[in-house]
């Protein structure tokens, strides 16, 4: 057995291995195509969050159901994550992340067609392909770790967040100009961010398949397999990290959890809630493209500091950045456009942290073997998250308000102190 796999390693995958410097450049050489295809990526993904709610309102004629759209390709988002985990496990992170964009830029010109013929139906079922996209976004971070050391992990992680940001807030801020352009070509105004979403989407799938050779993910299995061959690096890779620490995974998970249900239910009522007070399209847009930057921006600090301060920390900034962006919406003015502005930056930040924090923990405690599935099934815990957040996010503004749903947010954000209280007793590993 040992001499087949030994033979399996050769040919263009064996120099890699073989040679750190071209394991290194090929490291770099992946955050990179990591790099421009979630620029493309987080114009995608800005469409559903910016004028989602909007467009469900127009098209529904109430506000009870405006976190609806958020709730579908959240939910979608879900499946895709899981299948995008099981794909990139299976054949590589290529193939699952290309085939994930692919999905979404699909459902994103099926919304199109919806806002065209007026068609509920197609909306909804549209908007849960269109959450292919924002899981496969998401999941694209996970590829820049491949190759990286343990203490390169959060700064892989943000280097692929941080060019998210650039399609990201140039997306909402392009609401205006593609509504233009929807409506010069006879396609309803609010369904002219999901043109560009469908053609961002594509072109990141494009790009992942096309360059995205050797596939980190595949070198990084062989590189473990040829540690295993060692039986005294095996011994010592058994003692020092099991195949999943589970309390690792735990912590991850509920750190990215909480933090996505806290985000994604203010941020989706924010729009609905600044059309009450007048605030235009244009406004509206610029309020969401800032806190999308807030989102994605930070993340070379916040990777720099994951490394160096540790995750457990970041966990309890999260926390606390939460909380406040909770109370500054929740007793800020409604018609303050530089209160709105403050509350949902902090918003962002927030998530930044907790997001980038969490992942770090699911890559120190998995191993190549099982973590592209493990982290598939970790983005179903988040996107579920994101779907209950923005699904009830509708109702419970309906029943109280925007401040009552900002305030409960806050406070659900310090459910992470005792996560990490929990976390520190059982001494489940050395992480942070």
């Amino acid at each position: 057995m040992a001499s087949e796999k030994r033979q399996a390693l050769n040919g263009s995958l064996e120099e890699y291995i073989e040679s750190p410097e071209k394991l290194q450049g090929l490291y770099k050489r992946t955050l990179w195509i990591v790099m421009l295809s979630q620029i493309f990526g987080g114009a995608g993904l800005a469409a559903g969050i910016t004028v989602g709610a909007l467009l469900a309102r127009d098209m529904l004629g109430t506000d009870s159901y405006a976190g609806l759209p958020v709730f579908l390709f959240t939910l979608g988002s879900a499946g895709a994550a899981l299948i995008v985990g099981r794909l990139s496990q299976r054949f590589g992170r290529r193939t699952g992340l290309a085939a994930g964009f692919i999905a979404g830029g699909i459902g994103s010109f099926g919304v199109v067609f919806a806002a065209i013929w007026g068609n509920v139906f197609l909306l909804f079922l549209s908007l849960l392909i269109y959450g292919a996209g924002t899981a496969t976004n998401l999941q694209a971070r996970y590829a820049g770790t491949d190759l990286a050391t343990a203490k390169q992990r959060g700064t892989a992680i943000s280097v692929a967040m941080v060019a998210t940001t650039f399609g990201a807030f140039a997306g909402p801020n392009l609401v205006g100009v593609m509504g233009n352009f929807a409506e010069s070509i006879g396609v309803p105004a609010l369904a002219g961010p999901f043109i560009l979403a469908g053609a961002a989407f594509v072109l990141a799938g494009i790009v992942l398949f096309t360059l995205l050779r050797p596939d980190p993910l595949v070198i990084s299995r062989l590189l473990s397999e040829r540690r295993e061959l060692d039986q005294t690096q095996a011994a010592e890779d058994e003692a020092s990290l099991p195949a999943i620490n589970s309390r690792g995974v735990f912590l991850g998970a509920t750190v990215m959890v909480i933090t996505q249900i806290v985000m994604v239910a203010i941020m989706t009522m924010t729009p609905v809630h600044m059309g009450h007070h007048g605030h235009s399209l244009n406004a509206i847009g610029m309020v969401i493209g800032i806190h999308v930057a807030a989102m994605y921006l930070p993340s070379l600090v916040t990777g720099v500091l994951v490394d160096k301060v540790g995750r457990v920390a970041m966990v309890v900034a999260a926390g606390v950045t939460l909380l406040a962006a909770g109370l500054v919406a929740a007793f800020s003015p409604g018609d303050s456009l530089a209160v709105l502005i403050l509350a949902l930056a902090l918003l962002g930040l927030g998530w930044n942290f907790g997001l980038i924090s969490g992942t770090a923990l699911i890559v120190d405690s998995t191993k190549p073997k099982a973590r592209a599935k493990t982290q598939g099934t970790v983005d179903v815990l988040i996107a579920l998250a994101g779907a209950t957040g923005g699904g009830m996010s509708g109702l419970v503004v309906a029943g109280t308000s925007f401040a009552f749903l900002s305030l409960a947010g806050g406070v659900l954000s310090l459910l992470l102190v005792p996560v990490v209280i929990w976390f520190w007793r059982n001494q489940a590993t050395a992480i942070s």
